[in-house]
């Protein structure tokens, strides 16, 4: 029976047995975490064996006879660019190799743009009098932090079930040149894990901006992690904005972040000729070449598509009990009480909650009190401040199986209680 059918009376007895399973939880002094979107330490050691692979002199050699040990290739090693090609299904030469962070090159980029402008810019963005960036939210805290470090202000347009509401971000970019760009993560969106239609990156491709430097940060961080054999398919922003002629306006991000080690893998950046020409520049100024032996580790490891999605399909083999266990327990928990929508993605790392409005920050609070550590309260959204006080991201993924299963019943007795409470 739904909560929001029950009497006073039946109310209040619900809450004192719901009270009396949350102190039972809160006496027992867990320390659990539910709130970064971390690889637990199995999905870790899949790439453990890469470590041991020998590195003798002939296998610091690029293939086109070029010494890994030495300075040089600032685009990165060939192989390393080929594979990337083939997981994205962008052209090689678009495709440069970064250091070990898209959350890196991401921000780099802007700073770009505000210290130079785009190719298309008619000044530095910092000589702008403002300068705003859609934010489709719920969405990825970092990007936010990026956004409010730099002084850039942020605009939200909500997120519907095939992507960003596309009627919003159409109206706001023709109307107001002070939109230099917006945030994408468009498979498996961070937290809702929704991936964008194809109709939506077609709108995006095509659409008219008042601003002629407008970019799309297009952040594909799990373009393949699916958590079985087949998952989401993401129409080609690349090839779809070359078709109307707004090749311009996509700067491309990835990495093997979450497919080999967080922090010690590799990262690109993809973007237009015109672009790259204009990017290369700056980079060389300051790098004369990033890490190309942990390049030629990882061509060593996962040399082709098929290598990769192999490796993807060990990840998800761990993935998908992790992520059964919220699913499942929300359902049995939750299911029927009325009080609570989740997403139930088919890749990514994490599910979007949306309480009852007004209830987010007590739920933190409840968990928090019983030893389970969730991410912050409007993370999900700019500035930290989640207008309605209902959306929280859960994390499944860093956590052992027998830790997740305990933290999730401490999460679904806390949002029982903070919803009987909002309603009595």
């Amino acid at each position: 029976m739904q909560y929001t059918a029950m009497d006073k009376a039946e109310l209040q007895r619900q809450k004192n047995a719901v009270t009396e399973q949350y102190d039972a939880y809160k006496a027992e002094g867990l320390a659990l975490d539910l709130s970064r979107g971390k690889p637990s330490a199995e999905q870790l050691a899949l790439s453990m064996p890469m470590l041991n692979l020998p590195m003798e002199k002939e296998d610091c050699i690029a293939e086109n006879g070029f010494d890994c040990r030495n300075y040089g290739l600032p685009d990165g090693v060939p192989e390393m660019r080929r594979v990337f090609s083939e997981i994205t299904g962008l052209p090689a030469e678009n495709i440069l190799i970064g250091g070990n962070s898209s959350l890196n090159l991401m921000y780099n980029t802007i700073v770009y743009s505000l210290l130079y402008g785009t190719v298309d810019s008619p000044r530095p963005w910092i000589r702008e009098e403002k300068v705003r960036f859609l934010c489709p939210v719920p969405g990825y805290d970092r990007h936010f932090g990026i956004c409010e470090s730099l002084g850039i202000e942020m605009i939200t347009v909500p997120m519907n079930a095939d992507g960003p509401d596309m009627d919003a971000v159409e109206a706001l970019v023709a109307a107001d040149p002070s939109i230099k760009g917006m945030w994408n993560v468009p498979k498996y969106s961070n937290p809702t894990g929704i991936t964008y239609s194809d109709a939506v990156v077609d709108r995006l491709a095509k659409m008219k901006t008042a601003a002629p430097d407008f970019r799309l940060f297009w952040d594909n961080a799990y373009i393949v992690h699916d958590l079985g054999n087949t998952g989401d398919s993401l129409l080609d922003i690349f090839a779809t904005s070359k078709k109307y002629g707004t090749e311009d306006r996509v700067y491309y991000f990835t990495s093997t972040s979450k497919v080999t080690f967080p922090g010690a893998g590799v990262a690109i950046f993809a973007a237009s000729e015109k672009n790259l020409a204009q990017i290369r520049k700056i980079i060389n100024v300051q790098t004369i070449g990033h890490d190309k032996l942990n390049q030629l580790r990882h061509v060593k490891f996962l040399s082709d598509k098929e290598a990769v999605h192999a490796q993807m399909m060990r990840h998800a083999e761990i993935l998908r009990r992790k992520f059964s266990i919220v699913l499942d327990t929300l359902e049995s928990d939750l299911g029927d009480l009325g009080i609570a929508e989740w997403t139930r993605p088919v890749g990514g790392y994490f599910v979007s909650f949306d309480a009852l409005d007004g209830c987010a920050t007590r739920i933190y609070e409840l968990c928090k009190n019983a030893g389970v550590t969730l991410t912050s309260v409007g993370a999900t959204f700019p500035y930290g401040k989640d207008p309605c006080d209902k959306n929280l991201r859960l994390a499944p993924t860093f956590p052992s199986d027998t830790d997740l299963s305990k933290a999730m019943k401490v999460f679904t007795t806390a949002v029982k209680l903070a919803s009987i409470e909002k309603l009595l």
